[in-house]
C-alpha cells in the first residue's frame, strides 16, 4: 500500500517547493490585491504591491493579520468581512466561536473546497486511515470547519464512515460496537470523556469495542506524552494527531507511522513562518534543525478568504530533521497558545505541561485538572492555583497534593497549591477542553 498519499508534495525536495511556492505566492498576492479591500490596504500600508513580492524572505516586511483583524473586518461588512475576495463564488460557510462569542464567519468556494479535502486526506492516510478502516466520527459535523472536510476527505480514501457526530455519546459507542468501528476521530478530551461515559452510562469498557485507533485533533493533548500514553491504554489503541487553524485551514499536518511530530503537509497550499511571538522576527527553519515559535500562515491557494500573515498565536516545537517516512516537510508539536500562556513569576508555563504532570500520576488521579485563575493573565502570582479529582481518603490526598506540587515545582519550575476534588467533580467536555477556569467571569 502506498505510504502517501500525494508523494509529489509530500516528498518533495525544499528547492523544488520553494520554487512553488514563490510561483503561485506572485499569483495570489495579485489575486488578493484585485479582489481583497482589507488585505490591498494591508500591502498599501507599508508601501507594497504584488511585484514587490518576488522571495518567500519578502513576507517578512508585510504587516500581520490576526484575529481581531478579522472580527473588526466583519463588524465592518458584515457577514464575511473586507478580507473576503470571492463572495459570488461561496458553496459553504463554517463559522468558528471565538472568546467574544461572536462567530466568525468562513466561506468556501467550490476551489477551496476541494483544497480542504486533499489537505485532509494527505493528514488522515499519514496517520494510518485506510480504505479498510471503518471511522467513527466524533466531531461536530455541523459549522465545525473540521466536520464536513473529514466527511469528505474519509468517502474520498475510501473508508467506511459512521458520521454520528458530537451530542450523541450513546449513539457513537453503539454504532461503533455495532458496526464494528476500528478507528474514532475526535478531540483529546472528548475520548477521555467517553472512557467515562461508557463505563458510568453503559456499563462499557471502551477497550472492547475494537477501535484501535484514535485520530485526534483540534486541541492540544494528542501529542503530550502522558495524555497519549492514557489515551491508548484505555481504548487498546494507537493515537496519533493532527493540528489546523480554522481561518486557515481544516489540517495543514499530522503525523506519519514514526510518531515523532506532525509533518506539514500542504505546503502548495500555504507557506509557514514561524516568528518570535515576543518581537514578530522570523525564525529561519534552517534544514537539519529544531526551533520553537508561533506559526504564521500565508495562503497561496485561497480563493473566498485568503489571508497574508495571519497569526495563529499557536506555539510549537519545529523539527527539521530527516524523518524516516520520507516526508520532507518539518514536523510540528503545539505546546499551547499564546493567549493560554501563564507567567508564574517570570517562568512560562503552559497548561499542556501541567496536564502531563498530572497525568503522570495515574492511577492514583485520573488526570482530570483545572487551573484556577482570580484574575487576567498571563501573570499569575503565586501559587498557581489547580484542582486535581482523585481517589482515595484525606491522609492519601494529603501525600498526593504534596507530591504533586514538589513535582510541579521541579519539572515546570513554579509554585502551585493543589486542592485535591473527588472524581467527577470537574467539568467535562465533549468537544474542547478547558483547562483554565476565570474565577471572575463566575
Amino acid at each position: 500500500m502506498n505510504r502517501y498519499f500525494n508523494a509529489a508534495v509530500e516528498t518533495a525536495p525544499p528547492e523544488a517547493l520553494r520554487t512553488l511556492q514563490e510561483q503561485k505566492l506572485r499569483a495570489q498576492l495579485a489575486y488578493v490585491h484585485a479582489h481583497s479591500p482589507m488585505m490591498r490596504e494591508k500591502l498599501k500600508s507599508v508601501g507594497a504591491a504584488p511585484v514587490d513580492i518576488r522571495q518567500l524572505e519578502d513576507l517578512a516586511g508585510l504587516p500581520f493579520t490576526t484575529k481581531e483583524d478579522l472580527r473588526e473586518s466583519q463588524a465592518q461588512s458584515p457577514p464575511f468581512g473586507r478580507h473576503v475576495a470571492a463572495t459570488a463564488r461561496i458553496v459553504r460557510v463554517h463559522a468558528s466561536s471565538g472568546t467574544t462569542g461572536t462567530p466568525s464567519y468562513v466561506g468556501v468556494t467550490e476551489q477551496d473546497r476541494r483544497t480542504w479535502v486533499e489537505a485532509v486526506c494527505r493528514a488522515y492516510w499519514s496517520q494510518g486511515l485506510r480504505p479498510e478502516s471503518v471511522l467513527a466520527m466524533g466531531f461536530g459535523i455541523g459549522f465545525f470547519v473540521g466536520g464536513i472536510p473529514i466527511s469528505e476527505a474519509a468517502t474520498r480514501i475510501g473508508c467506511t464512515y459512521i458520521p454520528v457526530g458530537t451530542g450523541a455519546s450513546d449513539r457513537l459507542l453503539t454504532s461503533s460496537r455495532a458496526l464494528a468501528a476500528n478507528a474514532l476521530t475526535c478531540t483529546p478530551s472528548y475520548a477521555s470523556y467517553l472512557v467515562e461515559y461508557g463505563k458510568a452510562t453503559l456499563n462499557l469498557d471502551v477497550a472492547q469495542l475494537g477501535v484501535r485507533h484514535l485520530f485526534l485533533g483540534a486541541e492540544p493533548g494528542g501529542g503530550v506524552p502522558e495524555v497519549r500514553r492514557s489515551l491508548g491504554e484505555a481504548w487498546n489503541a494507537e493515537v496519533s494527531e493532527s493540528i489546523g487553524n480554522a481561518d486557515v485551514i481544516p489540517i495543514h499536518s499530522a503525523e506519519c507511522e514514526f510518531r515523532h511530530g506532525n509533518h506539514f503537509l500542504v505546503p502548495d497550499y500555504l507557506v509557514l513562518e514561524i516568528i518570535d511571538p515576543a518581537t514578530g522576527s522570523v525564525r529561519p527553519m534552517t534544514p537539519g534543525t529544531m526551533l520553537a515559535g508561533e506559526m504564521v500562515f500565508t495562503h497561496i491557494d485561497r480563493e473566498c478568504v485568503p489571508l497574508l500573515r495571519f497569526r495563529t498565536y499557536d506555539q510549537v516545537e519545529v523539527d527539521t530533521r530527516p524523518c524516516p517516512c520520507g516526508r520532507t516537510g518539518p514536523r510540528l508539536r503545539c505546546v499551547g497558545r499564546t493567549d493560554d500562556m501563564l507567567i508564574v513569576r517570570g517562568t512560562n508555563v503552559w497548561p499542556s505541561a501541567i496536564k502531563d504532570v498530572v497525568m503522570s500520576f495515574r492511577p492514583r488521579t485520573n488526570g482530570e485538572v483545572q487551573i484556577l485563575l482570580e484574575k487576567p493573565g498571563p501573570a499569575v502570582d503565586p501559587p498557581l492555583r489547580l484542582c486535581v479529582e482523585a481517589v482515595g481518603d484525606d491522609a492519601e490526598h494529603k501525600r498526593l497534593r504534596e507530591e504533586l506540587e514538589s513535582t510541579l515545582r521541579d519539572k515546570l519550575i513554579f509554585t502551585s497549591r493543589v486542592e485535591i476534588v473527588p472524581i467527577g467533580a470537574l467539568p467535562r467536555y465533549e468537544m474542547k477542553a478547558r483547562l483554565i477556569r476565570k474565577l471572575w467571569e463566575s
